[in-house]
């Protein structure tokens, strides 16, 4: 069997949707052979089957009214590739491949598509219609979270799978390094007494990181000592850098960027922060949980979705309860919350689900 598995970008700031593809691809049947495909840029991090880079125009693929014939043509290539692929399953990455593809799929009617949603995203009219073209028997549509599948099945008006992402807890904790280890891998002390807190993402607006910073600064002032580390790259870097720098807290706080051992890092961290604004699913909520190392995170029904009562919950966007948390979290038992996050999760369980559900996905 032919699997194709069609991303919009690489790089580091998609590391994490490329993780979630590869773990899928994973679950292939026994045998099959894998084709990926990028559209934009370099560096697709599936990890399974043959890859192949487009480098294809940003402009074009958003289909700008200049631009209508070149969209033409790029899809004319893109069909004939679809030929000499012959795939049996199409796996599409979220809404902009699927606007690239689908309309190409009525040519290809013997192949199975499945569009797999990361985040939240704006549904049109014309994308409605674009999904509706096809049986639900023939395309499937998953998100990431029931939260996000709950939203996208009201817009799109069909069923759409629940495929929460999870990760294998033995694999994962197989490879964390002790606490005095990731620190050292930081650059900051293994022994410290005040508390090492932690954040980890793209960094972009939706993701918070500009309140994070600034509700530090204040809880720092309060509770001297405490560090904060932030792993990640985007767009916002230098922005949140200056602002380091104009609060005068460059000693206590690192942006360390992209880093390819983030997830062994989580250990690192007294309390993982996450401020986000909205989330798809936030798979640094289970990577820290899986660290053994609580959360304290936006109060968001895709983060409920995973922590239930366990949640150290915060309202998005209140400074002063950010603030607040920070000063005060060096007080609370973080092993016992991280014990009961970790039952909240129930990291077996994901995972079993998570295996089955993708193997579904893949299927012909």
């Amino acid at each position: 069997m032919n699997i194709l598995n069609v991303m919009w970008s690489g790089g580091a700031p998609f590391s994490s949707i490329h993780s979630v593809h590869r773990q899928v691809l994973a679950h292939a049947c026994a045998g099959a052979q894998v084709h990926n495909w990028l559209l934009l840029g370099d560096g697709l991090c599936s990890g399974v089957g043959q890859v192949r880079n487009w480098h294809l125009p940003a402009r074009v693929l958003k289909g700008r009214l200049p631009h209508r014939l070149t969209l033409a043509w790029v899809r004319w290539r893109l069909r004939r590739a679809l030929r000499d692929v012959a795939p049996d399953v199409l796996l599409i990455d979220g809404l902009g491949v699927a606007r690239l593809l689908l309309p190409l799929m009525q040519h290809f009617p013997e192949v199975r598509i499945s569009v797999l949603f990361h985040g939240a995203t704006r549904l049109t009219g014309r994308d409605i219609a674009l999904f509706r073209r096809f049986p639900i028997e023939r395309l499937r549509v998953a998100a990431v979270s029931a939260t996000l599948a709950g939203a996208l099945e009201l817009d799109l008006g069909r069923p759409v799978r629940t495929l929460r992402v999870a990760l294998d807890p033995e694999a994962f904790g197989s490879q964390l390094p002790s606490r005095a280890e990731a620190r050292r891998g930081l650059g900051l002390a293994s022994q410290a007494s005040a508390p090492v807190l932690g954040a980890v993402g793209r960094l972009v607006e939706s993701k918070g990181f500009e309140l994070l910073i600034e509700a530090f600064a204040k809880a720092n002032a309060a509770q001297p000592g405490m560090q904060l580390a932030i792993l990640g790259d985007g767009p916002l870097r230098g922005k949140l850098e200056a602002r380091v720098r104009s609060l005068g807290v460059g000693d206590s706080v690192r942006l360390y960027g992209h880093r390819k051992d983030s997830t062994r890092l989580y250990p690192a961290f007294d309390w993982l922060f996450v401020p986000s604004h909205a989330e798809g699913l936030g798979l640094v909520v289970q990577e820290a949980v899986l660290s053994r190392v609580p959360v304290v995170c936006s109060d968001l029904p895709v983060f409920r979705e995973q922590l239930g009562e366990s949640g150290c919950y915060l309202p998005v966007g209140d400074e002063h309860a950010w603030t607040a948390a920070m000063s005060d979290c060096h007080q609370w038992n973080a092993e016992a919350k991280a014990s009961e996050q970790w039952k909240a999760l129930a990291p077996d369980e994901g995972w079993q689900a998570f295996k089955a559900g993708s193997a579904g996905l893949l299927e012909r």
